[in-house]
Formats: C-alpha cells, structure tokens, sequence
C-alpha cells in the first residue's frame, strides 16, 4: 500500500449535535423517544402485515420493508448519538466510522430505493387497477426489492472504498453527530477529486432516478385522473398516495438540502440531517397508519386478541366452562 493511503488517525471525535451547555438531558430524552418511537412504530408496522393475511398485498409488503428499513436507518447512527451525549465520550474508532458510513449509505440509498417502488406500485394500482394483480406479481415485488438491496450494497461499497484510499492527518474532528461522507472527506489530506466526482456523478444518478420514478409516477396519476374527474377519484387517490406522497417531500427535500445545495456544514445542515436521518423514520408509522383503514383495522383486531387471550388467562376456568359449552 501507498504511504499516502495509509491513515495514521485511529478514531476521530464527532462533535455531535449543536446542543446548549446545560440542556444535555433536554435533548438525551427527546432523542431517545424519538427513537424508541421509531423502533416500535417500524416493528409494531411490520407485525400487523405479518399476522393480517389482508395486508399481505404488493403496498403493504413494500410498506413492511421501507418500515424495516427505517429501523436500521435510525439504528445506525442514534444510539451512538445518544451514547455520546450521556456519556461525554465523543470518540469513535477509525473502522466504527467506516461501518457506520457504509451502513447509513446503505439504508439511506435502500429508502430512497423503496419509495421508489411504492410509487410505482400506487401508479399501477390507479392508472391500471384491472390488470394490478397481474403486473404486480409476487415474483416482480421480490425482484424489486432484491433488486433495490443489491444496487445499494455496491453503491455504498463504491463510496466506501474510495473513502478508505483517503488519508486522515492531524484533524480528526468531525463537525456532526455521525460519519458523515462529505464531512469526512473535508478532514482529509488527500486527492478527493475522484470521491467528489463519484458523488455528483453515481450518487446524484441514484438520487436522480428514484426521484424521476416517483415523480413521473405521480404526474401520470394526476394526468389520468384530470381526464375524468369526479370527487370519488380524488378521494381515492388522495387517501392512497397523500401519505406517501407527504413522505416523499419530506425526505428528498431534506436530502437536497444537505448534499446538492449547501456549500458549507453548518447548524442548518445539521438539523436537515437530523429531520431525514431520525425525524422521517420515527414519522413513517404515524403517516401511513394515520391514513390507512387496514392498518387501523388490523391494530385494531390484534388488540381485541391480546385482550381476550389476556381474559382467558386470567379467567382460566370461565374459559373452560365457555369451551365446554
């Protein structure tokens, strides 16, 4: 190995989030129901459309996935978060960095992936409801989801490599509460010409193309609906695609506002990454359980389940007697 490639930084400090002296527990706390919050709200999401045989559909089977990988999004980079603000200790280790950057690409290029899907899954299901069962068959959602896990892995397996050519020098602060690539690409002392290259290039396709998806999705919904409108139609697809369409906004607006148009990190960059990184995964249950009648539904089977498994096992010989008859 070269000598320039080679590091001789063994951890590097983040500087966490731009908290006032004395409101560390202020902020432990929130962040930490944000969190708990979000862990739940994603695993409570995936067991209804596990144990409801009606959810077991194309949407609510791409719903499951994004809720799961909302839950490793946020797992990447909040507990450690949380860990450094209760602790004081806001070292992390050189190879911990890079996981935890090679992590947070993944599953931020996965979500960006599945919103994708979803919305191609709300145009089939509006623009061609008669043949929906057909075009989207189980064979193509699987495909779609492997798919969207295998080009994420090699995206941030490319950006992660690149970054490990990089040498780190004397600074070994980094201006954020994560391993942040563009934040770690300003502490280097190397050429990052070619890394910032692959991010306006590689990265900016797989940010654009998704987001293209997405929008011609929508577009050719709102063209199809405009030909005939009635109140029915836009209630429909409102109740349909207003959720995922409020997420959709939420996370490429924050996400464009961090890496296309901001020159320089800041506090604003900071926050943007806080309501994409921690904010939008902890929303997502509320958003589409909020808007989804099956959803409520199952939750609502579910706990008249527990309930009666809980009067049967506190009223065993009622129980008894009830099944006797």
């Amino acid at each position: 190995m070269r000598p320039e490639n080679q590091s001789s930084v063994s951890q590097f400090l983040l500087l966490g989030l731009p908290i006032p002296p004395g409101q560390q527990g202020v902020f432990f706390t929130l962040f930490l129901g944000m969190y708990l919050t979000t862990v739940l709200g994603n695993l409570l999401i995936i067991l209804l459309i596990r144990l409801d045989s009606r959810l077991h559909t194309p949407m609510y089977f791409f719903l499951s996935h994004l809720a799961l990988t909302d839950v490793s999004f946020s797992s990447v980079t909040v507990p450690k978060m949380l860990m450094n603000t209760q602790t004081w200790q806001q070292s992390i280790s050189y190879e911990g960095c890079i996981s935890q950057l090679y992590f947070f690409i993944l599953f931020g290029c996965l979500d960006n992936f599945l919103l994708a899907v979803m919305a191609y899954d709300r145009y089939v299901a509006i623009c061609h409801p008669l043949h929906y069962s057909t075009i989207m068959s189980q064979a193509l959602c699987t495909l779609l989801v492997a798919g969207s896990w295998m080009v994420t892995c090699v995206h941030a397996l490319i950006h992660t490599l690149l970054l490990v050519r990089q040498s780190f020098c004397a600074d070994n602060i980094i201006t954020h509460f994560f391993c942040e690539l563009t934040a770690l690409l300003k502490l280097s002392c190397s050429d990052i010409s070619l890394n910032n290259l692959v991010i306006f290039t590689e990265g900016g396709m797989l940010y654009f193309l998704p987001l293209s998806i997405v929008l011609g999705s929508y577009i050719r919904i709102g063209t199809i609906i405009l030909r005939a409108p009635s109140t029915k139609r836009l209630s429909k697809a409102f109740s349909t695609c207003g959720s995922h369409l409020f997420v959709v906004s939420l996370y490429y607006g924050t996400l464009a506002v961090v890496y296309f148009f901001s020159s320089s990190w800041g506090s604003k960059d900071i926050i943007a990454s806080v309501m994409y990184a921690v904010v939008t995964p902890m929303l997502n249950p509320f958003i589409y359980s909020l808007r989804s009648r099956d959803i409520k539904q199952a939750l609502e089977m579910c706990m008249n389940r527990f309930n009666f498994l809980k009067w049967q096992s506190l009223n065993p010989l009622v129980a008894v007697r009830s099944t006797r008859r």
